[in-house]
């Protein structure tokens, strides 16, 4: 049963022809039935439940039930099995093929063995009359057969490299459509993206890294091109050694100045992250840039507000309550050698609220500079 199911699995892989491989089989059976002297040739392949005919001369029946046909006994043989008298053989003369319309009298079949050793069905001759088949009958039967099992062999691997060469083309149709969305979100970035190689070497950018280089340095960015041509002098020394970091396999992040001073200056926060290939042997280092030149120009701005806010916080502090300090000084005095003024009091709460008010003032600015609180005396 083991077999039988090895071979009925072999069986499939033949049952579907191309019609090129059909035609070729039925010229061969065409000169079986012409070298046998017999009315009927037929190449079958017998599944679980049928014998098909998948090439026929002197019939057009396409199958018959497996249990009729003659070629079950053949296929259990290794070479040409002949029944000179199907109706003197006890096997087959109560066969409804030899009883019935047909009467089937004489029949020759040469097993198809494939290389692994399963019989897939015959090549097969039938006549109407008892007959004998010589030895150069039976042996071009026999080549025949052969050529049979190579025709229906290089059919089944022509439709497998087919296959294969569809499922190739599905799968590069796919990883090109899957390369073009990574390439467009790629390109789409405003990131400066560039793959470097770990002689120094780039291998491959996004469009913002090539338009960041035109733009800056008049020079367009091509692979193979060396990343130190784009280094500013200045910062060699440390990005080499963050180069490094990263090709020995740690990810680094620093921000940098870039051209101080000039018109193309700005600042940037860049990443080294290695790159790995399969083995996890790190080939080369990516290094995406981000553009931080507003966050930086905001946060100087940041800074010279909170200096503004100091210098305002401190005249407060000090220039604008050293009169009012004073006035309520001289108040005091005037107390003491109790120097009689009717709007003495009116004074005094004016000169306090006054006071009150500036230390307000001083208390507020205190509280919107940012990057701590001034440690500023009231």
């Amino acid at each position: 049963m083991s077999n039988e199911l090895l071979r009925l699995q072999a069986v499939r892989k033949f049952m579907e022809l191309d019609h090129q491989i059909v035609t070729d089989l039925n010229e061969i059976v065409g000169l079986a039935a012409q070298i046998c002297n017999t009315p009927v040739a037929l190449v079958t392949l017998l599944d679980d439940e049928k014998q098909w005919f998948k090439a026929a001369v002197g019939t057009n029946v396409d199958c018959t039930d497996r249990e009729l046909a003659f070629c079950n006994y053949t296929i259990k043989q290794t070479d040409v099995f002949v029944v000179p008298d199907l109706t003197l053989d006890e096997r087959f003369c109560n066969s409804p093929l030899v009883t019935g319309g047909i009467q089937a009298r004489f029949y020759a079949g040469a097993p198809l063995i494939t290389k692994d050793g399963f019989a897939l069905g015959t090549l097969c001759v039938v006549d109407v009359q008892p007959a004998q088949l010589s030895a150069s009958q039976i042996n071009s039967l026999r080549v025949l057969a052969k050529q049979v099992l190579n025709l229906m062999e290089l059919n089944w691997s022509l439709q497998t490299l087919e296959h294969q060469h569809q499922q190739t083309q599905i799968q590069k149709a796919a990883i090109g459509k899957s390369e073009m969305k990574l390439k467009a979100i790629f390109d789409s970035s405003k990131d400066t993206h560039i793959l470097v190689g770990r002689q120094l070497e780039v291998l491959a950018f996004n469009k913002s890294a090539s338009v960041f280089i035109r733009t800056t340095f008049n020079k367009k960015l091509t692979n193979g091109d060396s990343i130190l041509q784009y280094t500013s002098p200045e910062l060699l020394h440390q990005f080499s050694k963050y180069f490094n970091v990263a090709l020995a396999g740690r990810s680094i992040k620093r921000e940098w100045a870039l051209f101080p001073g000039t018109i193309n200056e700005c600042w940037k926060e860049t990443s080294f992250i290695p790159v790995k290939d399969i083995s996890g042997v790190v080939i080369g280092v990516a290094l995406n840039s981000t553009d931080i030149t507003t966050r930086k120009r905001h946060e100087e701005q940041i800074r010279i507000q909170n200096e503004a806010l100091q210098r305002i916080a401190i005249i407060q502090s000090h220039e604008l309550r050293r009169p009012v300090a004073s006035l309520l000084g001289i108040m005091d005095l005037m107390r003491m050698e109790n120097i009689d003024f009717s709007y003495f009091d009116i004074m005094e709460l004016t000169v306090q609220e006054l006071d009150e008010k500036i230390k307000g003032i001083v208390k507020d600015s205190e509280d919107t500079i940012q990057g701590g609180h001034l440690a500023i005396v009231a």
